[in-house]
């Protein structure tokens, strides 16, 4: 199963949490239509600007966004007056009042979706597929990702026949669901037509219930682990044992010292 289904999908409330934060009744078709909207005036608005994703919540009356992205100057613009204009365009758009957050990216080459978008610049520019899926998979294990998965679907190096392609580093564990996989999908407009580039990051393994909030971010970098219980029980725990025996019987060697006088 993990190998067909999307491993964000799998994951959600899980290691994964929504990107789309609200409830809805009966207008919910609209509300999603509106979020839709949203993503993609900001993505085209800001095309260059790094963003991986659009976290949306909603209450009675405002909106607010928060805009995961690796090039926050970009974004924010210069004194803010990119921000000002995306939050007035908005507002005609969905006739409320909203609020946009800005969640710096500090490793880009960790996401997927920046790394699908990197690898689709590449291909429009005219770069070999390979030499371009080579560098970001050799990007990502530099960081410390432990896996990574790039495939790529359509005419590469302009073939007249489409075929599909893939590289692969250390573990993509798509069945553990504790594993914090990252996927995304991209494409590349080429002159030949469509590329499609899907890519696989595993971070790390996340134990215990995570923070799985908005306005949190990824999942934390340190996992906490299982403790396991040391063999013997905590040095301390015996220091203690010694100590008392000590005061009780005197020691070792007072009581044998005892049994010698007895004899």
């Amino acid at each position: 199963m993990g190998q067909k289904v999307n491993p964000t999908g799998l994951r959600l409330g899980i290691v994964k949490g929504w990107d789309s934060n609200w409830y809805g009744g009966k207008d919910f078709s609209e509300k999603l239509i509106e979020d839709e909207k949203i993503r993609k005036y900001i993505h085209a608005r800001i095309p260059r600007g790094g963003i991986a994703k659009i976290v949306i919540e909603r209450t009675l009356k405002r909106i607010t966004l928060t805009i995961h992205t690796a090039r926050p100057g970009v974004v924010i613009g210069r004194g803010g007056n990119e921000v000002d204009k995306i939050k007035e365009e908005l507002k005609k758009i969905t006739n409320k009042d909203v609020q946009i957050n800005i969640f710096e990216i500090k490793r880009p080459e960790t996401d997927a979706k920046l790394v699908g978008e990197s690898i689709a610049q590449q291909l429009e520019a005219r770069i070999s597929y390979r030499r371009a899926m080579k560098q970001a998979i050799a990007s990502a294990l530099r960081v410390g990702v432990k896996g990574i998965k790039v495939k790529v679907s359509g005419r590469l190096g302009g073939a007249e026949m489409a075929r599909t392609e893939q590289y692969k580093e250390g573990r993509i564990p798509l069945h553990t669901l504790r594993a914090d996989i990252d996927y995304a999908i991209s494409e590349a407009n080429t002159i030949y037509g469509k590329i499609g580039i899907k890519v696989w990051i595993f971070k790390r393994e996340v134990y215990g219930k995570p923070d799985l909030s908005p306005n949190q971010g990824p999942v934390g970098e340190k996992s906490a682990q299982p403790q396991r219980k040391r063999r013997g029980g905590d040095r301390n725990e015996r220091s203690d044992r010694s100590e008392r025996g000590d005061r009780d019987g005197g020691g070792g060697g007072g009581g044998q010292r005892r049994r010698n006088k007895r004899q």
